[in-house]
């Protein structure tokens, strides 16, 4: 196959497929929004499974760089009642199939593993439209534009692809997550470090959550979910910090002060995050000549899954076009049909993650893995 792919968004699914299809001869460009790899930060930790995000590292022969980069004994997990008592612990032995790494520093191993050139920063694309027998036109903020016989939006929640195959679009799921850091926890903050614990912790009440990591270099990062409208949240001033922590921390009033102290203690101006969600069913027929992959097909309820289904749709639509040689058709046919169910299957797994954002990276009002 010498058809270059054109891929919109350089998250980790994009990179996935543009790294497979580098190992296979197909040439690629990636074209991504943002300025440079380091014009945000890429967001917190996430676990990999051993079921799916690994399979995709490990097509992507990338396994040793990514083994260097797990963070020893974050798989431990601590459930605990909102007044601060330990309900269930789980220790971290060594021998979970959820390692915990560090977004930013996986995406940035695919980043190093691409040839010169491939990602194309700084190009925002404002829309998409078909020109006729499989081709698609890319139209970017600053008017250039180009011209691609295979698209593929892996461009997140918001996607500019996505109307080429549906005019289906997310929708708010009535919850929101307010985002704090809390920074040299073990010594400025004792009790939140105590009671996070070596790993993850999880406190619930119907309407209220709590969902911290510990992450590297001996900080906490925490996010408070909220049953809310949205309109909720717009009577929250989130430009004024210290008033912003002070309504969230009512919202957990009565709470075990060592857990609202992830409220109160943090480092951070709190970032509102609404979660929004496509159908759990959403598909449709297949358009010659694109496809889409991770949020942009199958944004979900945050349940631990969305970025290592994203690098597995990535790995096989790699793998389907270099097994097409000649067809895209038939590569695109056959990665939608084994990317349809296994996303939908997924999106009702309420796995250990599944009170914290999980989507590739948090850009923007829906956690999406691109703001193309």
């Amino acid at each position: 196959m010498t058809t270059p792919v054109t891929i919109i968004g350089a998250g980790l699914g994009g990179l996935t497929l543009a790294r497979v299809l580098h190992l296979h001869g197909i040439p690629a460009t990636v074209y991504e929004a943002e300025s440079s790899p380091t014009a945000r930060s890429q967001g917190g930790m996430f676990d990999i499974h051993d079921y799916n995000g690994q399979l995709a590292v490990e097509a992507a022969e990338l396994m040793d760089e990514f083994r260097g980069l797990i963070l020893e004994g974050r798989q431990a997990m601590r459930v605990l009642d909102p007044d601060g008592t330990v309900l269930h612990e789980i220790a971290d032995d060594g021998t979970g199939g959820r390692p915990e790494v560090l977004r930013g520093e996986l995406r940035q191993i695919f980043l190093d593993s691409l040839p010169a050139g491939t990602v194309q920063w700084g190009r925002k694309v404002s829309g998409t439209r078909a020109l006729g027998e499989g081709r698609h036109q890319v139209t970017f903020a600053d008017g250039a534009t180009v011209d691609t016989a295979l698209l593929v939006g892996a461009d997140g929640a918001w996607s500019r692809v996505r109307p080429l195959v549906s005019a289906v679009t997310p929708e708010y799921i009535g919850k929101s997550v307010i985002e704090t850091y809390l920074f040299d926890a073990d010594t400025r903050h004792p009790r939140a470090a105590k009671t996070v614990g070596g790993g993850a912790m999880i406190a619930l009440r119907p309407d209220r959550e709590m969902f911290a990591h510990r992450e590297k270099g001996d900080t906490l990062h925490a996010y408070l979910g909220l049953y809310e409208p949205q309109e909720w949240f717009d009577t929250i001033d989130f430009t004024d910090a210290a008033t912003a922590l002070a309504a969230i921390a009512r919202e957990f009033d009565g709470w075990a002060p060592e857990l609202t102290a992830l409220i109160t203690e943090a480092d951070t101006a709190p970032v509102l995050r609404p979660l929004y969600a496509l159908p759990t069913d959403h598909r449709w027929d297949r358009v010659p000549g694109v496809t889409l992959l991770g949020d942009a097909a199958h944004l979900s309820v945050p349940n631990g899954e969305g970025a290592n289904l994203a690098m597995l749709d990535g790995a096989d639509l790699g793998l389907a076009l270099a097994s097409h040689p000649g067809d895209i058709e038939a590569a695109l046919t056959a990665y939608e049909q084994a990317m349809f169910p296994r996303s939908a299957e997924a999106a009702t797994f309420g796995g250990p993650d599944s009170h914290g954002p999980d989507a590739e990276v948090d850009r923007g009002p829906a956690l999406s893995q691109s703001t193309n």
